[in-house]
């Protein structure tokens, strides 16, 4: 991976973590995720004319991956409603790279040298200690808390090499992204209205300001990573991508004043390391 591409991706990774800091709202977790969804598309829209569309031979992926994307979604507002933000985000986000890993190696011929796959394997492990870290008021990890929280990784992988495959065929990887999240928030805002009704949509409305600077650090975010699996190895940018658990960490510690525990800065250890050895 060349220099540039690495410090476009850490910084994806400080935009991703800067989101999930600022989306702590009053809204519970579909409406917070709705929230984001709809800006993203209404952004995502109001930059297509600025881009050129994605080739056709790339619709079969983009289909797939807003499908994968609106699963993601759901599966992780279930396991939220089901376990805690500090079990349930490290989990689903440490696992998808060891996955993603395993099925580029194995499918797509991407094989990482020792270092930089034993730096993954680092960075996921060190995020899934995270999730298992004592914390205060922490409750245990149920069963099937644990089972959505595992088939939101495997989504996240999913959508992963189904959008770094996609982009490379698109032959643009900003007009990939961009039709992506306006098909995305437009299946968000359908489902919405379908199982909520309209006051779904108006329930989200006082946090516009929230969502409208959430949703372009989000946006932003997958946008750098999607253009980076144009040049790196997929599972390189998705290991480095979920380093970000690493800087919400820090976020909520220097800027929130949030205390954390001997394990979780041994995880935070790991990811360093691990982030380290990939540029080894």
């Amino acid at each position: 991976m060349e220099s540039h591409v690495f410090i476009a991706v850490m910084l994806g990774a400080v935009m991703h973590a800067s989101w999930n800091a600022v989306i702590k709202v009053g809204l519970d977790r579909f409406s917070s995720i709705l929230l984001l969804s709809l800006v993203q598309g209404v952004i995502s829209l109001g930059l297509l004319a600025f881009f050129p569309l994605p080739s056709l031979q790339s619709l079969p992926w983009l289909l797939a991956s807003i499908v994968l994307h609106v699963g993601y979604k759901l599966f992780l507002i279930r396991a939220y409603q089901l376990g805690d933000l500090s079990q349930i985000y490290p989990l689903a986000r440490g696992t998808a790279p060891l996955i993603v890993s395993i099925v580029s190696a194995l499918f797509l011929g991407e094989i990482l040298t020792l270092s930089k796959s034993l730096g993954i394997v680092a960075i996921g492990l060190g995020i899934m200690v995270m999730a298992f870290a004592p914390q205060k008021n922490s409750t245990r990890l149920s069963g099937i808390a644990l089972l959505f929280a595992l088939g939101t990784a495997f989504f996240t992988a999913a959508y992963t090499l189904v959008d770094g495959i996609g982009a490379r065929e698109a032959l643009t990887a900003s007009g990939f992204t961009l039709v992506l999240f306006a098909g995305d928030g437009m299946c968000m805002l359908i489902l919405a209205i379908a199982t909520r009704g309209k006051q779904a949509i108006t329930k989200t409305l006082p946090e516009w300001k929230t969502g409208l600077i959430a949703g372009s650090l989000s946006l932003g975010s997958y946008w750098i990573a999607i253009w980076a699996m144009t040049k790196a190895p997929i599972a390189l940018v998705s290991g480095l991508r979920e380093s970000s658990v690493l800087f919400a960490m820090l976020i909520a510690v220097i800027f929130l004043k949030e205390k954390t525990g001997p394990l979780r800065w041994l995880s935070a250890c790991a990811i360093a390391t691990g982030i380290i050895m990939t540029r080894i």
